[in-house]
């Protein structure tokens, strides 16, 4: 395998990639990582721990032959509400007609089925709705009571055993972490994960439950798939690492036709914070067969791209599908050609977000335009907790970002980041030597070349998390030779 040290990608956009069945050779893997994938996903809704536990072993393999950090994003299936079961097999509920859901474990029939969750129950109200199979199914409930509830069919459709239950008007008393959920925790954090992604956010408190018990062994990213998270937005993002439209489901619980704007919300206020955000499901979605999507689904992720999420992400596109890599491909080609497209950046950077009255956004902002008058090459930053270098992706620069870092879990996490391209270095004593080793990476990394400029932010002294405070200007001459410098092994 050649040594990938110089893979600069062409695009700020990052992609991420589920694993699967389809994509879980070490051969695999590089290949999706060369087709352009950024961070990879894995899914605890489906597969083992030890088969978990063995793709990572292949990425950290990828990773050390390739030279270049990767993000591992381990997803958390949440609580799975379901009906239980039929005692002759599937029902068919026609509009208008009445139906029952209890308690009761008995067999359901054409006028009743079991709902074994309590909590539902003592949460729902006349009038509220529940949805089944995906939304294919749509109740109102009309008369309720501790153990039960007397609805009404407003869509019918058939309805087979274990089919799940949706409740979009009301904040259910339940936890995103089942037993199954801490147990996959566990072997997450045990195995590396970079991210850990929580189901089933309904409120700011979800995000600290699930921090109370990863602490800082991994960055928590919420996935935004309930209609009472787009209420609590803003409180989950000041919680949360980073946030993921999980259009899918929002799909379910939303009017179809509310959720474009619901992502362009997440996407904005996401970025106006300074957290990643990842664009979610569906994105290529006939490519799980087929060897180019279709223009709609070009489309979708173009949009994606210019409304300047961080990222966007294949699920079972990769995991499962016939074409695993050239949907990442294609995924790579829309961003590029999105990106290149002249509006692209007047679009993002009518959408700037106001600064907080702070030195360290001041220099960020200013670390921006620099380099825009300019026309340098790459914005460096040195960054210990990724505090600076989130800043600079807040912004959104029309270059590169060449993130140096001491820690490794820094450099890995900040693979999700728009614009970043992130390098595990050894630390440096201050910051003319800091200047010299950035401008060096940035040469042998293909982000410059002699006589270009590149504007260097840090903080300083070394150290102190969100200490930006320091802006230079700095020219690549003969003297930055890349083979001077000394990595960590």
């Amino acid at each position: 395998m050649a040594h990938s040290s110089k893979i600069h990608r062409e695009r700020p956009t990052k992609i991420v990639a589920t694993l699967g069945p389809a994509s879980s050779t070490k051969q695999m893997i590089c290949a999706l990582f060369e087709a352009g994938a950024d961070v990879f996903r894995l899914n605890f809704s489906h597969g083992s721990h030890a088969d978990h536990r063995e793709r990572m072993r292949l990425i950290r393999e990828v990773e050390q032959e390739v030279g270049r950090p990767i993000a591992v994003l381990g997803d958390l299936q949440g609580p799975k509400l379901r009906v239980g079961t039929f005692g002759k097999g599937p029902i068919e509920l026609k509009e208008g007609q009445n139906f029952r859901l209890d308690l009761d474990p008995t067999p359901g029939d054409g006028r009743r089925v079991q709902l074994p969750h309590p909590e539902i129950f003592a949460a729902i109200e006349t009038g509220h709705d529940l949805l089944l199979d995906d939304g294919k199914v749509r109740l109102r409930i009309v008369k309720n009571g501790g153990d039960f509830a007397e609805t009404q069919v407003i869509s019918g459709h058939v309805l087979s055993d274990r089919k799940g239950v949706n409740v979009p008007d009301v904040v259910l008393p339940l936890s995103p972490l089942t037993p199954k959920d801490r147990a996959d925790l566990v072997v997450a954090l045990d195995m590396g994960v970079d991210w850990l992604a929580l189901s089933f956010v309904q409120r700011a408190e979800d995000i600290a439950e699930a921090k109370a018990l990863v602490g800082n062994r991994a960055a928590v990213l919420a996935k935004i798939e309930k209609p009472s998270a787009v209420r609590n937005l803003l409180p989950i993002l000041e919680l949360a690492d980073g946030v993921m439209v999980a259009r899918g489901d929002l799909g379910v619980e939303m009017p179809p036709e509310n959720v474009p704007r619901t992502q362009k919300l997440i996407v904005r206020e996401a970025r106006r914070i300074g957290k990643p955000v990842i664009v979610a499901t569906q994105m290529l979605e006939s490519m799980i067969t087929n060897a180019t999507p279709t223009r709609a689904e070009a489309s979708d992720v173009a949009t994606a791209v210019y409304d300047g999420a961080d990222a966007i992400m294949l699920s079972a596109e990769s995991a499962a599908g016939q074409y695993p890599i050239e949907a990442v491909q294609m995924m790579d080609r829309i961003a590029r050609h999105t990106q290149q497209d002249p509006t692209y950046q007047t679009g993002i950077d009518a959408q700037h977000p106001d600064l907080q009255h702070t030195a360290a956004d001041a220099i960020t902002a200013a670390a921006r335009q620099v380099a825009s008058t300019i026309e340098a090459s790459a914005i460096i930053t040195y960054t210990t907790s990724g505090s600076t270098t989130l800043r600079a992706a807040r912004e959104r620069p029309s270059v590169p970002i060449l993130c140096l870092t001491s820690k490794l879990e820094t450099a890995r996490r900040l693979m999700l980041s728009f614009g970043v391209h992130a390098t595990h270095t050894a630390d440096v004593a201050s910051f003319s030597e800091m200047v010299q080793k950035a401008v060096q990476i940035a040469v042998r990394d293909g982000l410059a070349s002699l006589g270009q400029s590149v504007v260097v932010t840090a903080g300083v002294p070394f150290g102190k998390p969100g200490n930006t405070n320091v802006l230079r200007i700095a020219v690549i001459e003969e003297e930055h030779d890349p083979r001077q410098l000394t990595l960590p092994a």
